[in-house]
């Protein structure tokens, strides 16, 4: 199999288990930027949605919103009604996703303003799709190898004065160097999670800015995620939902026991939670450029 099968695979084998133990946003949890703010798990998922809008500095109308890697589209709903009257179009590499996603969207009656489809987000045409005001990419763009491309891409796909908004995972590139054993552990991480060689902060900033991008702005949230491997680890270990483990299949255990390597990746700082924002010049600036 590809790369994207085995992605997409991984998600239709996992995604009910998920939703079934923790819920349908499938991305960490923010808990202050200490990571010692005392909160409902699912609600600091929520946070993290807020705490990445504030960061972006968001102007107040968004019609248009690509959610590049939607999971079953959480993020694509919560967007949707936080401007209201923007129209959501998501990508995920699993149909099971989709399908999740598209009867969540009719049960928050969204199926109107939230499309939801199972393709590959580099096969994306700007010509076709057209422009959005904001590129959504939470935690998808680990999985996504060719970096400089998908920056090419969304800088296509957004109007002038477009904002796209990035958490993704990367590794550590400040000194100390990765050592061996860190270095092992990122490559189990990309074996069990189907993942592409990992990048860093500054290598996405530099690739932002080749792709034409401007006011770029990075960041590093590891602190502010920082207990929320230990409180899905927790979840997952609780026999109500052993049954679902097993009836995901081995794809799903192998990725529930690399949560392991997830943790000590964050702990031992080879693994880094990466932000970036950045902006689209508008026609005058770029034609002045």
């Amino acid at each position: 199999m590809t790369l994207n099968q085995r992605i997409g695979k991984f998600y239709d084998d996992s995604t009910d288990l998920w939703l079934n133990s923790w819920g349908e946003h499938m991305h960490h949890g923010y808990y202050g930027p200490d990571g010692k703010r005392e909160v409902n798990h699912q609600q600091a998922q929520i946070d993290m949605i807020e705490a990445l809008l504030e960061w972006g500095q968001l102007p107040d109308r968004i019609d248009r919103i690509f959610d590049a890697g939607c999971g079953v589209g959480a993020s694509s709903r919560y967007l949707a009604q936080r401007f209201p009257g923007a129209k959501t179009l998501g990508l995920t590499l699993s149909p099971v996703q989709a399908a999740r996603g598209k009867k969540l969207n009719e049960r928050a009656v969204l199926a109107e303003q939230c499309e939801i489809r199972a393709a590959d987000v580099y096969a994306t045409d700007p010509s076709r799709e057209g422009k959005f005001d904001l590129i959504w990419s939470m935690e998808s763009a680990e999985h996504m190898g060719d970096k400089p491309r998908l920056f090419k891409l969304f800088h296509d796909l957004l109007r002038p004065g477009g904002t796209l908004l990035m958490a993704t995972w990367c590794h550590r590139d400040e000194p100390p160097a990765l050592s061996s054993a860190e270095q092992a552990n990122l490559n189990k991480l990309c074996k069990l999670y189907h993942l592409p060689p990992w990048t860093s902060i500054p290598e996405l900033a530099r690739d932002a800015k080749d792709a034409g991008f401007q006011n770029i702005h990075t960041d590093d949230w590891s602190e502010g995620i920082s207990p929320f491997w230990g409180a899905v680890i927790k979840e997952s270990l609780r026999p109500a939902n052993w049954p679902s483990l097993l009836r995901s299949g081995p794809g799903t255990l192998k990725g529930a026991w690399a949560m392991r390597y997830m943790q000590k990746g964050f702990r031992e700082g080879s693994i880094r939670y990466g932000m970036l924002t950045a902006k689209k010049g508008s026609a005058s600036t770029n034609a002045h450029a």
